[in-house]
């Protein structure tokens, strides 16, 4: 799994991190997202794909 974050668009809504905590978090100083973990583990990959729906600023992109 690849996942990139398209920064220009992230809104810091926080959803990501909700979502996937393990592999997103925000910066403090505006609420961009932070990429944790950008090759997480398998069994993070349901909740990588959760983020990626979740987005209202269609922000992370997911390839496998």
């Amino acid at each position: 799994m690849r996942i990139s974050i398209d920064f220009d668009k992230c809104c810091g809504a926080g959803q990501c991190v909700l979502a996937a905590p393990e592999v997103f978090d925000q910066r403090d100083e505006d609420g961009i997202v932070i990429l944790l973990d950008p090759h997480p583990p398998a069994d993070q990959y349901e909740t990588v794909r959760q983020a990626e729906a979740v987005c209202p600023a269609a922000a992370i992109k997911v390839e496998q």
